[in-house]
């Protein structure tokens, strides 16, 4: 029986961000408020009898086996496992799926009755938590490639809201402790004797859950990477990013009504002198323990540069969150980059 003050934080976090499209099963579940939304995860998703519910949100999923398909889904925390409530429309994106979630062919689609996928994944398969640059986005994995779902937020409060909750109900798991470390000294224990580089810094939780946190040499790589994507125009180190957004290209869809237009997940990198959108692999890197070779892509992909002194104007859309930015260029003509961003970037 959750407190009341719980129940109704999950329920003030049952909502469906506007900009994303969802089935009618998750809009379903969108739609549910306060116990009744305790007793459906209780009645359809909870697998043991005595396990709470602890924590919702709504966000953009990445499996491991399926990198190029990024679906809505319901997060839902208990005290035993994360729930992953999966848009329906996911299973039949990619043929390569059936062995992954084995789905029976249902009877059910010209009746009332929605069915939706949930992927579960065991705290005790915990193995690390990975959270991207500047919170805006997570990876979880567990013991093999099946096991690995990264959650892109593209919101640093809501990550660091996931983190903290799931921090808090590990330490509830009953785990045999892990031997004592030996001392070490500061530079053995975070640098790599092969690399000289200092490795990412890790937190290693009670429960032998590892929870890994970009450094600020990441940083420095990705300013590298866009310095050599720039053609040498720039030197290095008067070349500061600063901004790294998760967002969404709007693509304008052809022969539909004027309302209609696609959304392509990019990152938004912006530096002193120009502004990029790049192509990013968010669950391959970095490469989780059993991996034999390398990912097929690189971790950034240039999909679009240009100079900020070519921006001839900026158009804001007056409607909620998400915020829509239209960047005019006068170097190219009728192709205006438009971009989402949320509008707690810009200051107050």
């Amino acid at each position: 029986y959750p407190s009341e003050f719980l129940v109704q934080k999950i329920t003030e976090d049952n909502q469906i961000p506007v900009h994303l499209h969802v089935s009618v099963s998750l809009q379903y579940v969108a739609g549910l408020k306060g116990s009744a939304l305790v007793e459906f995860f209780h009645g359809n998703i909870a697998e043991v009898e005595n396990e709470e519910l602890r924590h919702l949100m709504w966000s953009s999923v990445l499996f491991y086996k399926t990198p190029n398909v990024e679906v809505m889904a319901c997060v839902l925390l208990s005290t035993k496992a994360i729930y992953f409530l999966l848009d329906d429309s996911f299973v039949h994106a990619d043929e390569h799926q059936s062995e992954f979630w084995n789905k029976e062919k249902s009877d059910c689609e010209n009746s009332s009755f929605h069915l939706s996928c949930c992927f579960v994944l065991k705290l005790n398969d915990l193995q690390s938590v990975n959270v991207g640059l500047f919170d805006q986005y997570f990876r979880i994995t567990g013991h093999s490639a099946d096991h690995i779902v990264t959650c892109l937020t593209r919101d640093s409060y809501n990550t660091h809201t996931f983190i903290q909750q799931l921090m808090a109900v590990l330490s509830l798991l009953a785990r045999t402790p892990s031997p004592e470390p030996v001392d070490k000294d500061f530079y053995s224990e975070f640098g790599s004797k092969n690399t000289g580089k200092m490795e990412n810094y890790e937190l290693i939780h009670s429960s032998r859950v590892k929870f890994i946190y970009p450094n600020e040499e990441e940083i420095g790589d990705l300013a590298f990477l866009v310095a050599e994507k720039m053609d040498g125009l720039t030197n290095l180190p008067s070349l500061n990013i600063l901004l790294y957004v998760l967002a969404f290209q709007v693509n304008h869809v052809e022969g539909s009504a004027p309302n209609t237009s696609s959304l392509q997940p990019k990152t938004l990198i912006l530096t002193s002198s120009d502004l990029f959108l790049f192509d990013e692999d968010y669950i391959s890197y970095p490469l989780p323990e059993f991996a034999k070779e390398p990912p097929k892509r690189d971790k950034y992909q240039l999909a679009d540069g240009r100079r900020i002194r070519d921006l001839d104007r900026v158009l804001m859309g007056y409607q909620t969150y998400p915020q829509a930015l239209t960047f005019v260029f006068d170097d190219v003509q009728n192709q205006d980059l438009m971009q989402n961003l949320t509008l707690d970037h810009f200051g107050e």
